[in-house]
């Protein structure tokens, strides 16, 4: 008989932790051979020895193990491995015990290389291992077993396809079964045909879960409760509800499990056509028909179910059940109880409920931090954040999004920066739900550079990112950017949402994109979502800010039933426009049809009241408010009648009511004030509104131009000159006065002294040309709207070119005889300005409509809508 080689060749010899395993079982493989050949006696080696490896792999000691046998091989001793005969099953069992799967893998397939033929229960325990590991290659060293497993059984079938499933591979659990029934190695059982089922759950795949479902009656396993319960799940997980409930009703026994399948299905489609009161009534008739007890999952998810439906009646009764059923502590039951309270705006009952949870996790937290977040008491969601983070309790992307939810509410950017360097740490940062929620609190912060960049990272932004940042650019002002993503988002296939749709309407009206505005309205008809109150709401909304309140009309007709929002929105819309009887009149309908009106729709009324000049109203409105309604008036209410009266020319009345406030007057009341002293030349009240708002906001630029206009236009030149020259030391800068105009699909934006637009020239001749009618017809430009101590030619040229007059220019060289121009400016509209688009609106025939920084003006055949009051 030929001998081994006492040592371990050189190419024998390998590194690393699966060359730990291998070097091992090679002296083993040796040690055999020659224990055999009489080259060691076990005698010699216990005397050397005092504990051998297989006495410390039954200890369970498999470190020490391994330690040993590497002693051997250090010492060129593998003729002192003879006890190693029944090491690698041994050594195998134990790594499986010890969990040990990578180290199990490497001993199992060098056992099947040196044909020693693994015992199959010891090969099922190993897949087990590798499909429950936590090692992301989990499954594919499960794979590799399973594939080199000289025989398999049913168990070994359903571990794989189960952990496929149960791993979000359910392509792959699918794909086997499919092989499996090719190969008529094993037949599917009970075990098999569940565990399929979840993989068609996981992809809901619908249409190959009825195929299976026709193979499970076939095979006779319809009735049995394990498959049956699987099929109730996969249905109702697909949104099939119907069959669910068919195949539940067909069981001949159930359990607490085929209860609390049904049960959740149902839930999770709780708004749709009432599934949610038949979960509360299966809970009660499991509960109380059939006798069977609930488990923690079954009450966590009811009550969550009440929660979602703000079922606060059945939420206490079924919480009062759990405390008798013993499960009140439980942590799942206490946190669905929290978020059932907090849903049904019980913040009191749900920090109650929090308390008494003996042993809180990281969802209980989360759920509580959530629930003050969602209800706007960020300081108190940021505060118990903190004490989470105190006890050592690790937060997840869950926690994060709803920490950082509050800290977008609170506005603080500090905090949010915070919580984004602890998503860093933890590695959580793009995680989409987490980065949605950074793109929000950074827009909300008004950091929008801060949000574009976190979204610019999302590999793969979902329709709520898109959304987010659409809303961020739109609540900035950033009206094309807002538009420019959601043309991102139509090519990337993604379909809008309601909340995507309010957000993109918001952005074209900030823009007065009212042709990108229709066509977003087409979309929204396409997409079906023109039925939706939501939208038909934000429809008047944009309508009205894009100057077609016809448009709004309309949308506002066709409401079938209409909610405060609706009214609000209408009344806004006309209130904008300058119609204030038509606001009033809205306004009345409204009550007499019972809609409660809220403290906006009374902003909307008021701020009517002011466009039209309508002081009386404005008084009756107002103190309604609280008599008729117990709205108590904010700082917008009081606002909106110090710019009535002080427009009207009542600045004393105006004054009065300001020193009547229940509360300090801020700056935007002052604000009001200053205004209305500037439109009457009121120097002395302008100078001590100036100074009240300059003490509010010392470094607003808007107030230091009013204070400098007031002077300028009663040539006080030296004390103009002196406002602008401390606006010049702090730093300060006028906002230039612009003026936008949308053009087949393109927003063009004009400025007073730019001559960077490529159709400049014309549109200073079409101005020209204009100018010299206008004279003919009537027409003196008014210099005393040049607040600039300059020759009065110089005036003239500077009104003659504002910003909205090279914007009417444009639109007219550009559109058709007939269209109706629409143009936008950031400030309010001058006076010269307003007297010569009159005049041109006769000279072209065409109807303009001027959007400023107050209200919209309709001039048509030399007349405008405002009626020369604004």
């Amino acid at each position: 008989m030929k001998r081994l080689p006492r040592t371990i060749p050189p190419w024998l010899w390998l590194h690393g932790q699966d060359a730990r395993v291998l070097n091992i079982l090679n002296v083993i493989r040796l040690s055999n051979h020659q224990l055999f050949s009489g080259i060691a006696s076990r005698e010699k080696w216990n005397a050397q020895e005092p504990k051998s490896a297989v006495e410390y792999l039954s200890e369970g000691r498999l470190d020490e193990a391994l330690d040993i046998l590497s002693q051997k091989i250090a010492r060129n001793n593998a003729a002192h491995a003879h006890d190693a005969f029944a090491t690698p099953p041994r050594l195998l069992r134990d790594c499986i015990n010890r969990r040990a799967s990578a180290e199990g893998k490497t001993i199992y397939f060098q056992m099947i290389r040196d044909g020693l033929e693994p015992d199959m229960s010891l090969g099922n325990d190993l897949l087990n291992l590798c499909v429950k590991s936590d090692d992301d290659n989990g499954m594919d060293d499960a794979r590799q077993v399973f594939d080199k497993m000289p025989q398999r059984n049913g168990f070994s079938w359903n571990m794989i396809i189960s952990g496929y499933a149960q791993n979000g591979q359910g392509e792959k659990g699918l794909r086997l079964f499919s092989e499996m029934r090719q190969r008529s190695e094993v037949n599917a059982d009970q075990f098999i045909f569940a565990s399929v089922l979840r993989a068609c759950t996981g992809l809901a795949a619908l249409e190959q879960g009825r195929q299976l479902h026709a193979d499970i009656v076939r095979s006779g396993f319809e009735c049995d409760m394990f498959v049956s319960s699987a099929l109730v799940d996969m249905y109702a997980k697909c949104g099939s509800i119907g069959d669910a409930r068919q195949v539940f009703d067909k069981m001949p026994e159930r359990n607490v499990v085929s209860w609390t399948t049904m049960m959740v299905g149902s839930a999770q489609h709780g708004k749709i056509d009432g599934n949610g009161e038949y979960a509360l009534k299966l809970f009660s008739q499991m509960r109380w028909q059939e006798r069977v007890k609930p488990n923690a999952f079954t009450f966590a998810s009811v009550i969550s179910l009440c929660g979602r439906m703000v079922f606060i009646e059945g939420g206490e009764q079924i919480h009062v059940d759990a405390i008798k059923s013993g499960f009140e502590s439980h942590v799942s039951v206490g946190s669905a109880l929290v978020d059932m309270y907090a849903k049904c705006g019980n913040l009191d009952d749900a920090q109650k409920v929090f308390d008494s949870i003996p042993q809180r996790n990281v969802v209980s937290w989360t759920t509580m931090v959530a629930a003050y977040a969602q209800h706007e008491h960020f300081d108190m969601a940021l505060k118990l954040f903190r004490l989470m983070k105190s006890t050592g309790i690790e937060s997840n992307e869950f926690t994060s999004v709803s920490v950082l939810i509050a800290c977008a509410g609170d506005a603080v950017l500090q905090h949010g920066l915070q919580i984004h360097v602890h998503t860093i740490k933890a590695g959580i940062e793009l995680n989409v739900s987490v980065a949605n929620a950074l793109v929000n609190m950074y827009g909300k912060c008004w950091s929008i550079r801060d949000a574009q960049q976190i979204f610019d990272k999302i590999t793969e932004p979902n329709a709520v990112s898109y959304t987010t940042i659409i809303a961020g650019h739109a609540q900035h002002g950033n009206g094309e950017q807002a538009l420019n993503v959601f043309c991102q988002m139509q090519q990337a296939g993604l379909k809008p949402n309601d909340f995507t749709f309010a957000s993109i309407l918001s952005a074209c009206a900030s823009q007065s994109a009212l042709v990108q505005g229709k066509q977003v309205h087409t979309i929204i008809i396409k997409a079906g979502y023109d039925a939706y109150i939501f939208a038909q709401n934000a429809l008047i909304t944009m309508y009205s800010k894009c100057g077609s309140i016809e448009c709004a009309q309309q949308v506002f007709a066709m409401i079938h039933v209409k909610d405060s929002i609706s009214w609000t929105s209408m009344i806004a819309g006309y209130a904008q426009h300058g119609f204030g009887k038509e606001a009033i009149e809205l306004f009345e309908q409204m009550q007499k049809m019972c809609v409660k009106p809220d403290h906006i729709t009374f902003i909307g009324v008021l701020s009517a009241c002011r466009h039209a000049g309508l002081v009386d109203e404005g008084y009756h409105y107002f103190y309604s408010m609280s008599r008729d309604y117990c709205i108590k008036p904010c700082v917008e209410h009081y606002a909106c009648m110090v710019d009535l009266l002080g427009h009207a020319g009542h600045l004393k009345d105006a004054e009065a009511f300001i020193n009547r406030m229940t509360f300090k007057p801020d700056a935007i009341v002052w604000g009001a004030f200053l205004g209305a002293c500037r439109v009457h030349g009121n120097i002395e009240l302008g100078l001590n509104a100036a100074e009240r708002l300059l003490e509010l906001e010392p470094y607003s630029a808007a107030t230091h131009v009013l204070l400098a206009n007031i002077y300028a236009a009663a040539g006080k030149w030296d004390d103009a000159a002196n406002v602008r020259k401390m606006m010049k030391d702090k730093g300060l800068q006028k906002q230039p006065g612009r003026s936008w105009i949308e053009i087949k699909n393109m927003v063009h934006s004009f400025v007073l002294g730019d001559k960077s637009h490529p159709q400049i020239e014309d549109i200073h001749v079409t101005l020209e040309i204009l100018n010299g009618e206008m004279k003919a017809k009537g027409y003196f430009p008014d210099t005393n709207f040049v607040l600039h101590d300059v020759e009065e030619e110089q005036k003239e040229h500077l009104l003659g070119h504002h910003s909205e007059r090279l914007a009417i220019a444009f639109g007219l060289i550009s559109t058709p005889p007939g269209t109706i121009i629409r143009v936008t400016k950031n400030l309010r509209v001058c006076g010269d300005c307003h007297t010569a688009t009159k005049f041109i609106s006769k000279i072209v025939e065409r109807e303009i409509v001027v959007r400023d920084a107050s209200r919209f003006h309709h001039f048509k055949h030399g007349l405008c809508s405002c009626g020369d009051y604004w």
